[in-house]
């Protein structure tokens, strides 16, 4: 009499269950699932908890389908850390949702003067809005625009306008030690790059060695200028001995000492070191662009503001922040992550600070799908040791971001591994190198001190795509981490079938 409602209780049961065993392994055109037990998982537990360079350590590991973003592995992945340059992944999303891919930074040359009898009657002012890519040779060429104005004399002084950004050199936790390096520079809105890697505020100090032994080593600065003041107090020493040059710049100032011996024959030495305010910097450049073509400044180099109404003559554009991105990313420039930061401060709030900024880049991260409340963000650079995300927060991220009009933009920013064009594998170029991974990670690098992270999109075998954070803290040793990020890598990738 009860076997019919049992045994169709037992049918339902049974289908229940198997399509339950179905849905859990056969999801539908869906990236394999890293359930715990399975071979990856174990693999990367493994590595995790016996690796002797982790012992100690925090790691932190996210992996996402790109498809549906569902989370395949984690290990502390909603642990705050440390990004290092990962940071960069939220700056960068943030700016182009904020100012868009053709955001262009402009310098102009202005005047509250008048042109006469070849003479500009008044002063010239040169003003920027955070332009980090401008180079000696965009100087040059705006000068020569000024001969198209008939200009051949300044009647008074010669003015740098950097106030559309505030007056803050250096964001709240950079250490001071980095003051004089070219990861360090000084933040202002009117400043120049040496070279098209665009370090702005830097200058590039070259030692050579002299024509004989005991001669001074040959400095040259790059470009040229009197702005700063080298001390050279090198030898040049027969080829035996050793090549030891010290470049530094005193706290402070723009007087740079070299010291050391370097050899006959030896190599040539090449640093970039960040010069000691920009602005005044960028004026003495425009002063020895003007003498060059032979315009003449009668009046002083200085710093003020503009005056309302001034005469605009020549309206210098930067590349468009989509083209920007390529230093910006590959070279993970941290002047371009704190000029941004700025820039979109003054964009929406009409504040160029890094109070201002912050403040956008949090509301966008939120607008673009991300709890910012698990943030703490305090630069744009990553270059704080205060700031803190979360792996899992960073693969949404890259999750998110897939669906954005920018997105390909955002993607070709990033390093390619193995590529050893500068300006395509980036701070990769030279890891993952296999031919098996060769192009197949696309991924933003990040270091500071007991600091290594990589988080970006792996290519599988399959042609599928998955997104990952690793994000290594409290390291003894920072470039043991990448040895281990790559080895994770090379993990995922050889297990994903």
């Amino acid at each position: 009499m009860h076997k019919k409602p049992i045994t169709i209780a037992l049918s339902v049961f049974f289908l229940i269950l198997l399509v339950s065993i179905y849905i859990h392994f056969y999801k539908a055109n869906d990236v394999q699932a890293f359930e715990e037990g399975n071979d990856l998982t174990k693999t990367l537990n493994q590595m995790i908890n016996k690796e002797p360079q982790l012992q100690g350590s925090l790691t932190g590991v996210s992996i996402r389908s790109a498809k549906t973003g569902e989370i395949l592995y984690e290990h502390i992945g909603d642990t705050r850390l440390r990004p290092a340059s990962n940071l960069k992944l939220f700056t960068s999303a943030a700016a182009l949702s904020v100012l868009g891919k053709d955001y262009r930074f402009k310098t102009q040359l202005l005047t509250d003067g008048k042109i006469k009898n070849e003479t500009l009657n008044g002063n010239l002012y040169i003003k920027g809005n955070g332009d980090p890519t401008l180079l000696k040779e965009d100087l040059d060429k705006m000068v020569k625009e000024l001969h198209e104005h008939g200009i051949k004399k300044v009647n008074g002084n010669l003015i740098g306008d950097d106030t559309y950004y505030d007056s803050i050199r250096y964001s709240v936790d950079l250490p001071w030690s980095d003051e004089t390096t070219y990861y360090g520079a000084q933040i202002s809105a009117l400043t120049v790059s040496p070279d098209k890697d665009y370090d702005a505020g830097t200058i590039i100090v070259e030692v050579s060695p002299g024509k004989k032994v005991n001669d001074e080593a040959i400095v040259k600065l790059s470009p040229a200028t009197d702005y700063l003041v080298i001390k050279n107090e090198t030898k040049t020493i027969e080829n035996k001995g050793k090549h030891l040059i010290k470049i530094e710049r005193e706290h402070g100032e723009n007087i740079i000492h070299v010291t050391g011996t370097i050899p006959l024959k030896g190599r040539l030495v090449k640093e970039w070191v960040s010069v000691w305010e920009p602005t005044n910097y960028v004026v003495h450049l425009l002063a020895s662009s003007l003498q060059s073509n032979e315009i003449e400044v009668k009046g002083n180099l200085k710093t003020g503001v503009t005056p309302n109404g001034a005469d605009l003559l020549v309206d210098h554009q930067s590349m468009t922040l989509s083209n920007l991105l390529v230093p910006f990313m590959k070279l993970s420039n941290n002047g371009h992550g704190e000029t941004l930061v700025k820039a979109m401060g003054k964009v929406k709030n009409d504040e160029g600070t890094w109070e201002s900024g912050i403040e956008i880049v949090n509301n966008e991260l939120t607008n673009l799908g991300i709890n910012s409340d698990k943030l703490l963000i305090r630069d744009g650079s990553g270059i704080s040791h205060v700031n803190l995300v979360t792996p899992n927060e960073v693969t949404n991220l890259l999750y998110l971001v897939q669906s954005k009009p920018w997105f390909d933009h955002y993607l070709d920013s990033l390093p390619v591994s193995g590529f050893n064009e500068r300006l395509l594998g980036g701070t990769l170029r030279y890891r993952l190198t296999s031919p098996t991974l060769l192009g197949k990670v696309r991924a933003k690098t990040g270091t500071i001190t007991s600091v290594s992270s990589l988080s970006g999109y792996l290519e599988t075998k399959t042609g599928e795509t998955l997104i990952f954070s690793i994000i290594l803290n409290n390291l003894l040793d920072e470039s043991i981490g990448k040895k281990i990020e790559d080895q994770m890598i090379n993990t995922i990738y050889e297990h994903y079938e």
